[in-house]
């Protein structure tokens, strides 16, 4: 099926004639009619009732006709958008839960008052399911925790983070992971990046992990270690927007686990208008960012 049989299809509907269909496409009528054939043989169903002098929709014809002239649109607009060069059309975003609640409220406003015409619809997982989807092509663009080292992808630093050890109030003070040792360890997915950050940071010590319980939220989490359950890593960012916040014990990570970013991440052969407008509206809203760290598509 592709879109010029889908155009000779709603053309035969609307003018109810094969003959009047081909003149108004500059074809042939036998050619209409061997791709229509085609069409209703791959979808394993007739789209038409075929008399002796007229040509009509059969009931899946109505049904399809519905369906043909939503693609037809969306082609249109997706080509309307192409060659323009602005943003418009839909524009599926990925990101990491902590920067869906923190970073992206005000971010998303002001994009959808600057395009209005972009239809933005935000999809969250962890890291490495969100970068997965835009290597496969199913995201356009994510927001993940990085760098990100994936030959067909470009990225750019879009938000600095601060991660956070948390513990409940009556735990010791924890200076180094072996400290840590045997705790449960709560945090998200395998793919989730932060959980790695953490393990890592036991195994870099030469200490081993502790169990690791899956949440499915930050509330969640919190509410697990202030209970005494366990530790978790979270970026501070989230951490200050919990309710709860007060009721746990922070303790200090060196630099190089404290200290995080969360990258714009695309396709390199796929920096379409939407992606570039939410580049550059990052770009505006951060006050300044050590040079080096844009990666110009």
């Amino acid at each position: 099926m592709d879109l010029t049989q889908l155009k000779m299809f709603c053309s035969v509907a609307d003018s109810g004639s094969l003959a009047r269909a081909a003149e108004l496409m500059h074809r042939v009528p036998s050619n209409l009619t061997t791709r229509l054939r085609q069409l209703e043989q791959e979808l394993g169903a007739d789209l038409f009732i075929r008399e002796k002098q007229r040509i009509r929709l059969s009931p899946m014809g109505h049904n399809f006709l519905g369906y043909a002239q939503r693609i037809l649109a969306l082609s249109e607009e997706a080509m309307s958008m192409a060659h323009s060069g602005e943003p418009g059309g839909n524009f599926a975003l990925g990101s990491m839960e902590s920067t869906a609640a923190t970073r992206l409220p005000s971010l998303l406003a002001a994009y959808h008052q600057r395009f209005p015409a972009v239809a933005l619809s935000l999809i969250t997982g962890t890291s490495g399911e969100i970068i997965e989807r835009v290597r496969e092509g199913t995201l356009a663009a994510a927001l993940a925790d990085g760098p990100i080292r994936v030959d067909e992808l470009n990225s750019c630093i879009a938000f600095h983070e601060q991660m956070v050890l948390i513990s409940s109030l009556e735990h010791p003070p924890i200076v180094d992971p072996a400290d840590a040792a045997g705790n449960t360890l709560f945090a998200f997915r395998p793919s989730c990046s932060y959980r790695l950050r953490f393990e890592n940071w036991f195994r870099s010590a030469g200490v081993q992990p502790g169990t690791f319980m899956e949440i499915q939220s930050y509330h969640a989490m919190l509410a697990c270690v202030a209970s005494g359950a366990g530790l978790a890593l979270l970026p501070e960012s989230v951490l200050e927007q919990l309710p709860a916040k007060g009721r746990i014990r922070r303790h200090a990570l060196s630099d190089e686990v404290r200290n995080a970013a969360t990258w714009l991440v695309w396709r390199r052969d796929a920096f379409t208008p939407n992606v570039e407008a939410l580049k550059y509206l990052i770009i505006e809203q951060i006050d300044e960012a050590p040079a080096g760290d844009e990666i110009r598509p």
